[in-house]
């Protein structure tokens, strides 16, 4: 049975004071001089690509984005993306694990403010360098930059919402990615938040303008989705990796949802 390839990241923090991994390499040292392609995949860490030059395409959960100047494009861990790169492109890669960094806001894919470059360089020369103390300015830098980033997002949901509930918001949905397939329950991830689900349901419908069942749904079904088209896995084997014993209550659920069975999904997509 086919699965979606899982990248890790092996740059391990050194410190006493820090966890996680955390890496940022210039985007022309990646490509040295060739055009990268890549093939599906999926990352356990947080991605961040920030493009000051660039040019090719860009698939994230099966959306395909073009790589312009000054594009941003900022992915959570478990999402599953495609990418194709001039090489003529410059900017940078920052990749981190959540227990090293996790934005309290939620960042989404944008052209980028020419702000960010600066806060960039300095955090890649700081990674560099490695003097005293350079982890707590890389993660005051973070702090900037995504606060940078959300400014760039005019139309984003997240306007003026409140910290605690951004990063509430994150919280869930990290939960979400790694206990779903077996718990579907708001109370379940309520009572993991130390929420009521009153609490969860209203940070859903600030942050994102929908309740947490929905939030819940919404990502069953872009992993059906994922295994759909990334897998050669069939229906029953998805549902039941999905948390699903009856293959035929799927079926109807994902038609629901999509207006399309799984079968028919599949083959119109790919």
């Amino acid at each position: 049975m086919k699965k979606i390839p899982i990248r890790h990241i092996s740059a391990t923090v050194k410190e006493p004071a820090f966890t996680g991994s955390f890496t940022i390499r210039k985007v022309g040292q990646l490509l040295s001089g060739k055009d990268m392609v890549q093939e599906l995949h999926r990352h356990s860490f947080f991605y961040v690509l920030v493009l000051e030059k660039g040019a090719g395409e860009h698939s994230i959960d099966f959306t395909s984005y073009p790589v312009t100047n000054y594009t941003v494009f900022f992915m959570r861990p478990g999402q599953v993306h495609q990418l194709m790169l001039k090489k003529e492109s410059t900017g940078y890669l920052m990749e981190f694990s959540p227990d090293f960094y996790s934005p309290s806001r939620v960042a989404a894919n944008a052209a980028g403010s020419g702000k960010l470059m600066p806060i960039l360089n300095t955090i890649f020369q700081e990674y560099s360098d490695k003097q005293e103390r350079y982890l707590d300015v890389i993660k005051s830098s973070l702090d900037i930059f995504f606060i940078e980033l959300l400014r760039a997002l005019p139309q984003h949901p997240s306007k003026g919402v409140s910290e605690y509930t951004q990063q509430r918001l994150e919280e869930l949905l990290a939960q979400i990615e790694h206990h779903n397939p077996a718990n579907k329950q708001v109370s379940y991830y309520a009572e993991k938040l130390h929420l009521t689900t009153y609490q969860l349901n209203a940070i859903t419908k600030a942050s994102l303008g929908k309740t947490c069942s929905e939030v819940i749904n919404d990502h069953v079904i872009l992993e059906a989705k994922r295994h759909l088209l990334a897998t050669s896995s069939q229906i029953n084997q998805i549902a039941w990796q999905l948390g699903y014993e009856d293959v035929s209550y799927f079926i109807r659920f994902f038609k629901k949802h999509t207006g399309y069975s799984p079968e028919a999904f599949r083959h119109n997509f790919t």
